[in-house]
């Protein structure tokens, strides 16, 4: 492959593959600038891995033609490929990965990020149609958690070189692992406010807030930092009578169209709410908050307890 590993295992379905030759892997890449050779037409381009397998001629173009017609390319498979637009190349790049019936995998490495973001939706409509079609593994590399969440079964987690989490798009939205996962899952991300333990469960910014008894039996006794977590979109504002509530002082409104996003503020520390269009603030600017105990995620040194 492009690196030779120094230590531990690549297993593919639990084979390890560490000695395999890159053509036995059976792995395709796409990566973020589009790779196409200008100098051959779209159908050359996608018959090219094909030839080099010593495919017969007749099954090379019923394949290509396969391919081009999942892909939309069969009106360009005589165009040459250096007169295609950016986003034509990727889709043509794409084609080239996934004509080999035995492809095992397909590695996108951030495969979007040069397209114009009008075409941007066209092409992750057809990549997750060429999925589904085909049944092939794909791996997704992207920084953009919109692009994860919208594309993706699973959704892995990676920071420092290390792996956070790994789960569902559901699991990291109502879930993260880690303060970490809950900012960087969402838009605004999670609100992640340092706590700390009282008498009556825990205070935030000096404020005491009392959490269910199953929450707190599973802090009781711990030492080190805690860190109180709760989605935006679970912030309420519309406060039930008896509720336990928070006041917080309103900054600034976002208006988002059908929601608004709230910046709220108390003794310094700010978070997020989001609202619907119909949110109309106080007279004084104070905004009454409630967290919703089943929304509630508390960290523990950095580790998701409850």
């Amino acid at each position: 492959g492009l690196l030779q590993p120094v230590s531990g295992s690549i297993l593919f379905d639990g084979k390890e593959v560490n000695g395999e030759s890159t053509l036995g892997r059976q792995i395709a890449q796409v990566f973020q600038f589009a790779v196409v050779y200008d100098t051959m037409n779209v159908f050359d381009n996608l018959a090219f891995p094909l030839r080099n397998s010593r495919e017969p001629e007749n099954k090379i173009k019923r394949r290509v033609e396969e391919i081009a017609e999942l892909l939309g390319l069969r009106q360009l498979l005589s165009m040459s490929a250096g007169k295609l637009n950016p986003a034509e190349k990727q889709i043509v790049s794409l084609g080239r990965g996934i004509v080999r019936k035995n492809t095992a995998a397909v590695l996108l490495d951030e495969p979007l990020t040069m397209i114009d973001p009008v075409l941007k939706l066209d092409i992750r409509r057809k990549l997750h149609e060429v999925q589904k079609e085909l049944d092939v593994t794909m791996i997704y590399v992207t920084h953009d958690q919109h692009e994860a969440l919208t594309f993706a079964d699973n959704v892995t987690i990676m920071n420092k070189g290390g792996i956070i989490q790994t789960g569902t798009p559901d699991q990291l939205f109502l879930n993260p692992a880690s303060p970490f996962v809950g900012y960087f899952i969402g838009s605004p991300g999670m609100n992640v406010m340092d706590c700390e333990m009282d008498d009556h469960g825990i205070s935030v910014a000096g404020i005491s807030y009392q959490i269910s008894k199953e929450k707190f039996q599973k802090i009781k006794g711990l030492d080190g930092k805690f860190q109180l977590g709760i989605r935006p979109e679970f912030v309420e504002t519309r406060i039930r009578p008896g509720c336990n509530q928070i006041t917080f002082k309103l900054k600034n409104v976002e208006n988002m169209g059908p929601y608004q996003i709230l910046t709220l503020e108390l003794n310094g520390l700010i978070i997020k709410a989001r609202v619907d269009d119909q949110f109309n603030a106080s007279d004084n600017n104070l905004v009454q908050v409630h967290f919703p105990q089943d929304k509630v995620r508390l960290y523990h040194n950095q580790r998701l307890i409850s």
